[in-house]
């Protein structure tokens, strides 16, 4: 698809990376039929073909409006068209940069967003992407919890979730561990739990205190100058451990991770994190493509406690299948460790929570969720696993059946005296 930038695009990093991306849309349609929007509202526009129209004619310079900012801000930046693409098209980088330029335009008309999306989005990357500040605010939440619009009720756990045991013991192999931002208050057994895991094969998980958010929430919200100011904080915090030896970056929400190992993309053009950015994403490994290479020892360890025959529905995030493009890798593992995996129908479509959208997209998010649940649901699990912290929260809002991250049964399968449960 040929793109002509407008001049203000012409000889710009973005204007540049965006013509090369539209340039690869063959307009074959097929990923119309893996777009969870697309299929809720039928709408050419509400599609990744339809909306790449429009942001070609964005940066051909053709008039801005609010529909236009509309229809990007519902996608839910699944990256689902990404798998589906014959041609290669990284739509979720095209969506990033289309939403910050019709932002721009329109911001330089005059037209804002309306107050109430304004504060939203605001509290969203001041709250969220602070965890000394969120970790009061939630008790808080919890306290006031039955007074919260129900958007912001089903973010709220309605008790404390037990912090879990992190582990005392030294080892020579060495592992850095983003905490992240919300997760800490939100479900703090979940890193501990791998923390004590990778402690039972003698691999010590270390916490960079100064590291903080990954940078996603501000820069998918359009906050792209503080989305980089958190990773390049982030680098600054870890690379005295990389220097040191660290082995790998190890990622327990696959929404982080996903966001790290682009840095290096992101920041390409920062002559004083260039390259230690493209390193750091060298590094950086989601959990489920570290621990399998310990399956022997994690099968030996777990192969005393005794089975119980619980079934386990496995949700992959979008995040891990689509922006990271690994599957079949947390399935292979649980299954071997005695564990009945199963995996619904449609597994390759989004829950609805993709980061902030649940909270500024409720409507189409909740249609989303209440189908993920219904499918996940008819294959008699006795817990839901994932391996994301937004996941877990959004579908837990929907269902009484436990949703857990899925290092949590490999934490319990190695607890020597407790039989393996499910949650």
């Amino acid at each position: 698809m040929q793109t002509t930038l407008a001049e203000f695009l012409r000889n710009t990093p973005e204007g540049e990376e965006a013509k090369s991306i539209v340039g690869k849309c063959v307009h074959c349609g097929f990923c119309t039929a893996t777009c969870p929007t697309y299929q809720l509202l039928g709408d050419e526009l509400d599609g990744p073909r339809g909306r790449i129209y429009l942001m070609k004619q964005v940066l051909e310079g053709s008039a801005v409006t609010e529909s236009t900012r509309l229809h990007l801000d519902r996608c839910l930046t699944c990256r689902n068209c990404e798998s589906t693409c014959p041609s290669g098209v990284t739509y979720g980088r095209l969506v990033d940069i289309g939403r910050q330029i019709v932002d721009d335009r329109l911001a330089e008309q005059g037209v804002q967003r309306p107050a109430k999306q304004r504060i939203a989005r605001w509290m969203l990357r001041e709250g969220l992407t602070r965890p000394g500040l969120f970790g009061p605010a939630l008790k808080l939440g919890q306290i006031v919890r039955p007074l919260l619009p129900q958007t912001l009720r089903n973010k709220v756990p309605a008790h404390p979730t037990p912090p879990g045991t992190w582990p005392r013991n030294e080892h020579p192999r060495k592992m850095l561990l983003l905490d992240g931002c919300v997760q800490p208050a939100m479900s703090p057994n979940i890193n501990a739990a791998t923390a004590r895991v990778f402690d039972k094969l003698g691999v010590q998980l270390v916490l960079a205190r100064e590291a903080g958010c990954c940078g996603a929430i501000r820069f998918h919200t359009g906050d792209h100058a503080g989305g980089l100011d958190n990773m390049r904080a982030n680098i600054d915090a870890w690379w005295p451990h990389i220097q040191a030896g660290a082995e790998a970056i190890v990622m327990t929400a696959s929404g982080c991770g996903a966001m790290v190992k682009d840095y290096g993309h992101l920041l390409r053009n920062d002559p004083k994190y260039a390259e230690r950015a493209a390193r750091v994403s060298a590094l950086t490994r989601d959990l489920s493509e570290l621990l399998p290479d310990f399956a022997d020892d994690l099968h030996r360890l777990a192969g005393a406690v005794p089975r119980d025959g619980r079934r386990v529905a496995w949700h992959p995030p979008c995040t891990l299948q689509h922006g990271q493009q690994i599957r079949g890798k947390v399935e292979a593992l649980l299954t071997r460790l005695g564990v009945d995996v199963r995996l619904c129908a449609d597994s390759h479509l989004c829950c609805g929570s993709a980061g902030t959208y649940s909270v500024l997209q409720p409507e189409l998010s909740y249609k989303l969720r209440d189908d993920k649940l219904n499918k996940l649901q008819a294959t008699s699990p006795d817990a839901i696993a994932t391996a994301n912290i937004g996941c877990i929260t959004h579908l837990q809002s929907g269902t009484e059946t436990p949703v857990i991250h899925w290092v949590e049964l490999v934490d319990r399968m190695l607890a020597p005296t407790v039989a393996v449960q499910a949650a």
